[in-house]
């Protein structure tokens, strides 16, 4: 019986090997195989020609080599065929299956697949290019769901639930509205956050009934997850596709994103970490027990050598071979300092542009000292690495784990300076008054780069949802005007503004919290609704057209937003009002005045009496502006946003 309890000692004697050929490396005449396993007695290759075949057409016997790996070379041409490894360790044999770097595998990645990695490219690949941006603060993200973004029936989309769904252009809902990649061209957003693509776990490949998961469920941690291919069996399809759903988005001009899960894995003790070197890959509690801060049974050990140098080449083969722009690291609290600092080297390296960012924090207890954990308070000690800004998030609607709870933009008061500290992007700025920010007493952020703002996302309550439980007896006018609220704080606002899929025509998920598996009735995007909610979407292409024409918004030196922020001192409950002043980042206009009412009553409020241009007001926005305004008092609408500029 093997025992799954470890100590750290366990493993501080392990070599470490540095470098750069662990895995199987093709080439026409020649395999090479090498493998790190240093607590292994004996180690075998099989391979196999097609993945229905019950048995290996060869077995080899790996020999022992430097710094605890296992080598072997395999003369001919072995393209196309599946492989798997297997272990045995002191205690017995473990599982087959393939190595934990594989770049391709078979059905259910059960097997990796031996590829000619030329061959998986799409035409012009080699002129593709990665998204250009002058500074992060530039972007506005957006984050979907391969299969949510195609699947609904009125989606126009022929490849439905796949990766190339994001290919095709001119899709058109039933009422003639641009869908798909049209209507993120139309939105007017600049990147596109994929929820995970690597392999995961839950979903059978080989299935085509409905199924669904988000894919924070990791398997193979460096190959294309095949559910989304149109022939899964086939590591050339699944490669290639996910390829050309990068080279798409970047001819229509937007970055891509890659949703990364290195914090834990699908798989606990059949992972394929475990059947290399037992226990090294995880952390273990004091009682030798697995540690579980992710809540999914264990959690990444980044801070040793060889787990680190998986997390980092492998986010560098996502980079290199599929040209992403940037990467979002779920539950990056898990990761260690270190290791993420280390990342951001190594993307250097490739494109100094690439965005990192990530949740900063954990979901459970954790035995690596806080001090050491990449985290929202620890982002300071991040070198250009974003935070997610939970406290704009809870600020604005109220907790995402408690449906009833209310923030600014549904009536609650008093807790203004959340919102003003996410307004200045989570910098140090000498008019918030940290102690009354409850959820982060002291700025977190170097500068507005490192804020990513937000108000929902897949987790939790789509927004719509969340103000339909937490204001039950709000008309549909006032949830709208809640909603419309809470999206022109967010793309006014410093930092890099984050959007959940669909919240631009009122998302809903049937009021479900956690659709992780939930099925594509509740999941998918209702491209009707972009009719029905026009209105809203039309605001916040708006919002979004406003924040790309001018620089003030965008501010990426914190004493920039410290000299051109500034609050405004009169204080009336439910109301943030503040000025981006003298050309602020360069800016065509002088001055630039927001108020924002959270209260379901009108307030007055005074201004400089000067010919203002109105840009919002009653919850409309025009970016070029709607009249013009002489006035040293201004009557702020219920529920709404006021922006004046001085032109």
């Amino acid at each position: 019986m093997r025992d799954w309890t470890f100590k750290d000692n366990d493993f501080s004697d392990l070599p470490v090997y540095d470098g750069g050929d662990l895995g199987v490396t093709w080439t026409s005449d020649r395999l090479a195989i090498r493998v790190w396993a240093p607590t292994a007695q004996e180690v075998l290759f099989r391979l196999y020609k097609t993945a229905e075949a019950s048995g290996p057409d060869q077995v080899v016997k790996l020999e022992q080599s430097v710094s605890g790996t296992w080598v072997a070379i395999l003369d001919g041409d072995h393209v196309n065929s599946l492989y798997t490894f297997q272990v045995r360790d002191k205690t017995g044999w473990l599982n087959e299956c393939p190595d934990i770097g594989a770049i391709a595998t078979g059905v259910n990645g059960n097997r990796g697949m031996i590829l000619n990695r030329k061959l998986t490219n799409p035409e012009n690949w080699k002129s593709d290019s990665r998204c250009s941006i002058t500074q992060p603060t530039d972007m506005v993200l957006y984050e979907v769901h391969v299969r949510d973004f195609s699947i609904s029936p009125d989606s126009g989309i022929l490849h439905k639930g796949k990766y190339l769904g994001f290919t095709e252009t001119g899709t058109t809902s039933p009422e003639g509205l641009p869908t798909g990649i049209d209507h993120l061209k139309e939105l007017g957003i600049t990147h596109v956050h994929l929820l995970p693509v690597a392999d995961f776990y839950t979903v059978d490949e080989t299935k085509s009934a409905p199924q669904y998961n988000w894919g924070y469920d990791p398997l193979n941690f460096n190959t294309p997850e095949g559910w989304y291919a149109t022939n899964p069996y086939d590591g050339y399809t699944r490669t290639r596709e996910l390829k050309m759903v990068v080279q798409a988005l970047h001819e229509q001009g937007f970055g891509v994103i890659m949703d990364v899960v290195y914090n834990h894995s699908g798989l606990i003790f059949d992972s394929w970490f475990n059947q290399f070197v037992p226990g090294y890959y995880y952390r273990q509690r004091a009682d030798g027990t697995l540690s579980d801060a992710s809540g999914c049974g264990n959690e990444m050990a980044s801070e040793r050598a060889m787990v680190r140098k998986f997390i980092v080449d492998s986010v560098a083969w996502w980079a290199e071979e599929y040209h992403f722009d940037g990467f979002r690291f779920d539950l990056m609290g898990i990761l260690d300092l270190e290791t993420m600092n280390l990342i951001r080297n190594r993307l250097d390296l490739i494109d100094p542009n690439i965005f990192i960012y990530g949740e900063g924090w954990i979901a459970a207890e954790s035995p690596l000292p806080e001090n050491l954990r990449a985290t929202k308070l620890n982002t300071p000690k991040l070198d250009r690495i974003a935070s997610f800004c939970d406290d704009m998030r809870d600020g604005l609607k109220g907790s995402p784990f408690n449906r009833y709870s209310h923030g600014f933009i549904s009536g609650l008061t008093l807790r203004e300076e959340k919102i003003k500290f996410s307004i200045a992007g989570a910098i140090h700025h000498p008019q918030i008054f940290y102690d009354y920010v409850d959820s982060s007493r002291q700025p977190w952020a170097n500068s507005p780069s490192q804020c990513v703002n937000y108000v929902s996302c897949h987790d939790n309550y789509t927004l719509f949802d969340k103000l339909q439980y937490s204001c039950p007896e709000a008309t549909m006018e006032e949830i709208e005007r809640m909603t419309r609220l809470a999206l022109g704080i967010l793309l006014t606002s410093q930092g890099i503004p984050f959007l959940h899929a669909g919240v631009e025509m009122h998302r809903t998920k049937g009021g479900h919290h956690d659709s992780y598996r939930s099925p594509d009735e509740v999941n998918l995007l209702d491209w009707s609704r972009k009719a029905e909610y026009a209105n809203l979407f039309q605001f916040t292409k708006n919002c979004i057209e406003l924040r790309r024409q001018h620089p003030a918004f965008r501010m990426s030196d914190s004493q920039m937003v410290r000299e051109k922020l500034s609050f405004f001192q009169k204080y009336i409950p439910g109301v943030i009002a503040y000025e981006l002043k003298n050309h602020a980042n360069g800016d065509s206009w002088s001055s630039i005045l927001l108020l924002f009412n959270g209260n379901n009553y009108s307030v007055e409020y005074d201004i400089p009496d000067k010919r203002w241009l109105i840009v919002a007001q009653n919850g409309e926005l025009q970016p070029h502006g709607m009249g013009h305004v002489k006035t040293g008092k201004v009557r702020l609408h219920p529920i709404s946003m006021m922006i004046l500029a001085e032109e």
